[in-house]
């Protein structure tokens, strides 16, 4: 199963998910080789057009083989897993192909593993090489299969602007993977800072409402200057004392103009590094753990 040709093309959902079925049950086969494409987007898709052309793949896949062990997603496109402690059939993608290809479990995390420990481009606009992590954030509901005994190490963060950079890649990641996997279910989680004991910066995303973001600003004052003050910063409105911006409808654009507004206020308020940064009660609709390497701070 593979696309060919000046004009890609790429198998139609049943028979994806008929592939998917034999990387599982006999992966013997299948193993070492090249992800074959389930899915070639458009030229240039956006977020959203990349999300709608997955769902009707997915959906199939899932109906064949039941419920992921694992959700994720990188900054390139899905990672799904279908997983024990043998093999691991695994749904990902980027820009241009989403693929299904079956890996030896062992080999294939300790590879990551070694990504997430030592991954970095050094280049000026990914300086941690977040962009090459196999997956920003990951999701264990307890599905069908083996879920791993552990957590790779992850770099951290080492500047705010580092961390800016990967919020901004997490939101855009999750805008276009989030409904596909999860459907209508929210994800959130609170920022908070050694720098701002108590204070709390809340960012949330579902298909439903948008990209969110909120910060409690009860003890400021609230009046003409302070409203020019947050307006600049680029919150939107205030409500009972919180601080609010949503994008309704995100793409790119809109996931980096949130990871500005977040790290342009936790700056204001005294935060230098990410260090000092902590993500708390991360979750998708209180269902499963959810966890955000991406993100490059202690959560």
């Amino acid at each position: 199963m593979d696309y060919r040709g000046p004009h890609r093309t790429a198998p139609a959902p049943a028979d994806a998910a008929e592939y998917a079925r034999a990387l599982h049950d006999t992966p013997g086969p299948y193993l070492g080789r090249a992800p074959a494409a389930v899915l070639v987007h458009e030229p240039g898709a956006g977020l959203a057009a990349r999300r709608e052309a997955l769902w009707d793949v997915y959906a199939a896949i899932v109906a064949r083989l039941g419920e992921p062990t694992l959700y994720g997603g990188s900054s390139h496109g899905p990672s799904v897993r279908w997983r024990d402690s043998r093999r691991t059939v695994l749904l990902s993608g980027d820009r241009d192909t989403v693929g299904l290809s079956v890996h030896d479990t062992a080999a294939l995390e300790g590879e990551e593993d070694r990504t997430f420990a030592w991954s970095g481009a050094w280049r000026a606009d990914d300086p941690l090489g977040t962009g090459e992590l196999p997956y920003l954030w990951r999701l264990d509901r307890g599905g069908p299969g083996e879920s791993p005994a552990g957590r790779p190490r992850c770099r951290a963060a080492t500047t705010l602007d580092d961390f800016r950079a990967r919020l901004g890649m997490l939101l855009a990641a999750w805008v276009e993977q989030l409904p596909v996997q999860v459907g209508t279910d929210w994800a959130s989680f609170r920022l908070t800072s050694a720098a701002d004991r108590g204070r709390q910066l809340l960012v949330s995303y579902s298909i439903e409402d948008g990209l969110h973001a909120s910060v409690d600003d009860r003890d400021g004052p609230d009046g003409e200057d302070r409203a020019r003050t947050m307006h600049a910063r680029g919150w939107q409105y205030r409500d009972r004392g919180w601080w609010q911006t949503e994008f309704t409808a995100p793409d790119r654009a809109e996931a980096t103009a949130l990871a500005d507004l977040v790290v342009a206020e936790l700056w204001a308020r005294g935060t230098l590094d990410p260090e000092s940064l902590r993500a708390r009660d991360v979750s998708c609709k209180d269902r499963g753990e959810m966890w955000l390497p991406g993100l490059g701070i202690r959560q």
